[in-house]
């Protein structure tokens, strides 16, 4: 059995796959390749990665001559696999069937830029070691699956993300539930609420409640350490656009990444995710893609920017169009927003999430879209008119998504809205704050819970399982997994603020 892995790109810029589980083969020259560049760079540890369900990379290592000593790449890592037990993975295997294996990719080789150890790391896909198929709940085969299936359609060859995940970086971070006690406790030395603290001495400079963007240092304390972070980024493989503080205090930041296809985009987030864990950890401090940490400022959302392409053009540009916007990306959007009460069961897949998407804030919680109006949904761009960068950004998600599974369900959306020409309606450019609550009720939204939301998707799914790229079980576990492990624990513990509403009733 092998793999999923790319070859170098065609002269249109294309990049074909493989599937050894099809063709009985394997990328032997980028498996040789990999085995180069452990020699090269004098690499100790091969650390072997792939994504459960909720969206975390799990990994385990082995040492470098498990590689080294394996001239016969056809009875190998490479095509055998590692095996690995399914029934510990979140959103996997039950324990009378937890064997399962793991097999690298090697387009996805990088040298690990945090570890302290030369060490190679390496992103792996999941198969069933009996049926020798692609495991389907692994969430990158199911991006794989978004992918040709786009391709499938005929509409495009090409669809491109470029999501804006914000996060915090505390220097501290205190929580506990028990029986009898339940509490969080969140410290920021830029935070607004200690200005009065004892520091020996406190400087002042601390960011207002909701003036984080964009002040200079001194108020911004994190400028050197971001700059740091897109260091290990860039040595990484990740094509970085921008960093700067966000609009929250106490070190609410955002990182920008060039848009890129589908699967490799969800790679790169992980990537992303793990090298700003790591290097705040580094620096004694600790980093957040929880959507809302903090009570009374703003939470972290990632906008997720979207085109189609075919045969290297942008079909969502349109001179003559609304806000330069082609028929198809209107159709696109219709789509997002027809199925956007299923689409957050993936795009803001925790209770946390619905502490952001609040109604009457600026959280964008109404269904319509507009040119540059951040206030709705699907905002339109309008910085240039070049072809090239016309795109749509879809803003509800929020970085606690898995973006394997989040991607391929807007995908999946956007395509059943050009597949049975959805009319998204006329856009809304006023601003949607000002409205009065007559207007407003008149506006859908998004779900004001994940309840709501899975419920949604219950509802809700066909347009996901089109060309088998959800599958039926896929749908079951994940509203299993929510519903038991999620919605329900949360919903049975007494919130903090609960006694000081209702403790002397």
């Amino acid at each position: 059995m092998a793999k999923s892995v790319r070859k170098k790109s065609t002269p249109s810029g294309e990049v074909k796959t493989i599937n050894p589980l099809v063709n009985g083969s394997f990328n032997e020259k980028a498996a040789r390749s990999v085995m180069s560049l452990i020699k090269e760079k004098g690499i100790k540890i091969i650390d072997l990665k792939f994504n459960d369900m909720p969206g975390l990379w799990q990994h385990f290592s082995i040492p470098a001559t498990e590689l080294k000593d394996m001239p016969d790449l056809t009875r190998s890592i490479w095509v055998d696999g590692i095996g690995f037990d399914g029934s510990s993975i979140r959103g996997f295997q039950k324990i009378q069937e937890s064997d399962m294996i793991m097999i690298p990719d090697p387009s996805t080789a990088v040298i690990d830029p945090v570890c302290e150890v030369p060490t190679l790391s390496m992103i792996c896909d999941i198969y069933d070691p009996l049926t020798r198929k692609a495991y389907s709940r692994d969430p990158r085969y199911i991006a794989k699956k978004a992918e040709k299936h786009l391709k499938d359609t005929g509409i495009a060859d090409t669809v491109y993300f470029g999501p804006e995940a914000e996060f915090f970086i505390f220097n501290s971070i205190r929580f506990d539930q028990t029986e009898n006690s339940g509490y969080y406790f969140i410290d920021s030395n830029e935070a607004d609420w200690n200005t009065g603290r004892d520091e020996n001495p406190n400087l002042g400079y601390k960011i207002r409640f909701k003036e984080g963007y964009f002040p200079v240092p001194p108020h911004d304390s994190m400028q050197d350490l971001r700059s740091r972070i897109i260091l290990k980024m860039i040595e990484a493989g990740i094509n970085i656009e921008v960093h700067h503080h966000e609009v929250a205090t106490a070190g609410q930041c955002e990182i920008d990444i060039k848009y890129n296809s589908l699967t490799k985009m969800a790679d790169d987030l992980l990537l992303y995710k793990y090298i700003i864990k790591n290097m705040a950890k580094q620096n004694g401090m600790v980093a957040t893609f929880m959507p809302k940490p903090l009570f009374a400022d703003n939470g972290s959302g990632m906008h997720c920017h979207q085109s189609l392409w075919k045969d290297g053009k942008n079909l969502f540009f349109d001179k003559d169009g609304y806000a330069l916007l082609s028929q198809t990306a209107k159709y696109y959007i219709g789509g997002l927003l027809k199925h956007a009460n299923s689409l957050m069961a993936f795009c803001a897949p925790t209770t946390n999430s619905y502490k952001r998407l609040v109604p009457g804030y600026e959280a964008p919680v109404n269904l319509v879209y507009s040119a540059r109006n951040r206030s709705a949904a699907v905002r339109i761009p309008m910085y240039t008119d070049n072809p090239k960068s016309k795109r749509i950004e879809f803003r509800p998600p929020d970085p606690s998504c898995n973006g394997y599974l989040a991607f391929s369900a807007m995908l999946m959306a956007g395509l059943d809205g050009i597949k049975n020409k959805i009319d998204p309606g006329e856009p809304t450019d006023t601003d949607l704050f000002e409205l009065n609550e007559e207007e407003l009720s008149k506006i859908a939204t998004v779900p004001s819970s994940l309840r709501r939301a899975i419920d949604a998707l219950e509802a809700d799914h066909e347009y996901l399982l089109q060309g088998g790229v959800f599958t039926k079980d896929v749908i079951d576990i994940w509203i299993e997994y929510k519903r038991k492990r999620e919605i329900d624990p949360v919903r049975m513990r007494p919130h903090p603020y609960e006694f000081y509403l209702y403790f002397d009733i």
